[in-house]
């Protein structure tokens, strides 16, 4: 494991919600970073050993990696995974963005879309947003209960923590069985969300980018912040750590993502898989047969 690396990444990393609070988490912080471009050239180092570690670990097929990215809208998790990602090879990732769920779905328990998009051993896959929003977006707005048509002896003043249950029970099967889970809450300003949702207004190019569930959602920001402080407290474990990343700073949110991931693969110590001498002497015979043909 890549010492300097895990220490980096380490005062942002949550695996016990015993005595959490997001107030104690800097939304600006840069783990004194001051230089922007040496941040982006280390980035780019880590996207190049990332891409040799994905082909390693697509080779081996024994794991798999499990990216979770949730934030306050305008908290950059689409550009994060943008550049983070970009320099792997696109057929051994897969990124799923969850929208409103379907009726289908709806006529499932809170967990069943999320299961079946769970990564295949060798793959890495990316949930933007994910079943946390479930315990965030529906805690934050109860009357969504309604639309999951559960039975009334399931909605109780014990249902989120039901939900926290499970989640970790989900998360820990699937850890159990190869695949690295990894979280991210891309921690971010109410400052800097006015100015990021400002730009989306003023600048033409990115008006695409803006809807008006932003602002209706803004309203709410307390009592999201809670949510996602008691649900990150209630579902961070060793096996599924939580990262309260900065993201009042796009550069330095995107090195401590890429950190992670870093971190995250060198512990499995992956290596192409080896050849057995039976296998060798049968390459030998095609690699004669080949060289024979003019």
């Amino acid at each position: 494991m890549d010492k300097p690396v895990e220490k980096f990444i380490a005062p942002f990393r949550v695996e016990s919600g015993k005595k959490f609070r997001l107030k104690d988490f800097s939304t600006s912080d840069t783990n004194g970073f001051k230089d922007k471009d040496q941040a982006e050239r280390l980035l780019a180092q880590g996207v190049e050993w990332m891409s040799e570690q994905q082909e390693m670990l697509y080779a081996q097929d024994r794991y798999s990696l499990l990216l979770i990215f949730q934030a306050m809208d305008a908290a950059g998790k689409d550009g994060t995974i943008k550049h983070v990602m970009s320099g792997v090879n696109p057929q051994g990732v897969h990124v799923y963005s969850f929208k409103q769920p379907t009726s289908e779905e709806l006529d499932h328990e809170f967990l069943w879309r999320f299961a079946k998009r769970m990564p295949e051993r060798g793959k890495i896959c990316i949930f933007n947003r994910s079943y946390y929003e479930d315990v965030l977006v529906v805690r934050v707005h109860p009357e969504y209960l309604t639309h999951a048509k559960l039975p009334p002896e399931a909605i109780g003043k014990k249902i989120w923590d039901h939900r926290y249950e499970s989640i970790r029970d989900f998360e820990k099967h699937h850890a159990r069985q190869g695949t690295i889970i990894r979280k991210f809450f891309l921690h971010v300003s109410r400052d800097e969300q006015r100015r990021r949702l400002l730009s989306r207004l003023e600048e033409r190019s990115k008006n695409w980018k803006f809807a008006a569930s932003d602002i209706a959602e803004r309203v709410h920001w307390d009592e999201y912040q809670r949510a996602y402080e008691d649900a990150i407290a209630a579902t961070a474990t060793k096996e599924a750590p939580w990262y309260v990343v900065p993201a009042d700073h796009k550069w330095f949110t995107r090195l401590v993502v890429a950190g992670v991931i870093v971190d995250a693969l060198a512990s499995l110590r992956l290596q192409f898989p080896k050849v057995d001498q039976h296998k060798r002497k049968e390459l030998k015979a095609i690699e004669a047969v080949l060289r024979r043909e003019k």
